[in-house]
């Protein structure tokens, strides 16, 4: 059984601070077992040049660049940042498969919703002129992530750690859109995400950790890692009323067509 970790964050500073022993170490271990890739995702210009050396070393691992509309309130010219970013993909041997992370996020105040949604559309606009897929946060912001995507009908993507409704998710993957989930899937309490996940044609959905965030239950509130996604593979098998592996081979199946990675399948 093998599956894929499409959204982490393996630079992030808990990694360092939290994590016993070496993530790199750890991530070589995995690799050479069930884990078929990872998708490293970078927020922010710094973070996707630290998500794009760290894919480097590993052969299995990919990278994601974009400006987070959690780090565009505190870059000092986000604009100018954006264009920064755009110019990651032109170089060689960046291992770069999509646009992201970017999106809307009204969770934490202040912030400015006019500067998030202009990152946003400036964001998706350099997706539609690489023609790469866009790695979506939506966070409280439901409608005005769904409107910016009916804006760009040329651009496909996912919605990561999906939290929108079942019929918002619908019209998304008509759109061509996949859906995502993370741990939150796997929580005694998550009602609604389990009830979109039974909702949604199985070739339309991913996994994902968003580590070294949301781990799964029974490692709720712990330093998350892609060696716990088979809790959350297990959550999905649950509501799908499938085998485990065949739910692995769908799920992985869906993961290297997304990223564009179909020649790279051992």
């Amino acid at each position: 059984m093998r599956y894929f970790d499409t959204h982490a964050h393996y630079f992030d500073s808990r990694f360092d601070t939290e994590w016993q022993g070496s993530i790199e170490e750890h991530l070589d271990g995995l690799f050479q077992g069930e884990l078929a890739g990872v998708v490293n995702v970078g927020t922010s210009l710094a973070s996707s040049k630290a998500a794009i050396a760290q894919a480097m070393r590993h052969e299995n691992m990919y990278a994601a660049a974009g400006l987070h509309p959690g780090d565009a309130g505190d870059a000092t010219a986000p604009f100018e940042e954006i264009k920064a970013i755009e110019a990651l993909f032109a170089e060689p041997r960046h291992k770069l498969v999509a646009v992201g992370e970017i999106g809307l996020d009204y969770h934490f105040l202040p912030f400015d919703k006019d500067l998030q949604a202009e990152c946003f559309h400036r964001q998706m606009e350099m997706a539609e002129r690489l023609a790469l897929p866009v790695l979506i946060h939506d966070r409280e912001a439901h409608e005005d992530c769904l409107s910016m995507v009916r804006r760009f009908p040329k651009v496909c993507g996912v919605f990561h750690s999906y939290s929108g409704s079942t019929p918002m998710a619908e019209e998304l993957v008509s759109r061509g859109y996949m859906i995502s989930f993370s741990g939150t899937v796997s929580f005694k309490n998550a009602r609604r995400v389990k009830e979109v996940a039974a909702a949604l044609p199985k070739h339309a959905v991913m996994i994902e950790t968003d580590c070294p965030y949301l781990a799964p239950h029974p490692h709720r509130g712990e330093i998350n890692h892609s060696g716990l996604l088979p809790c959350t593979l297990a959550a999905i098998s649950e509501v799908w009323q499938m085998d485990m592996e065949e739910c692995a081979s769908i799920l992985l199946e869906n993961s290297w067509r997304f990223y564009g990675l179909d020649g790279r399948k051992e």
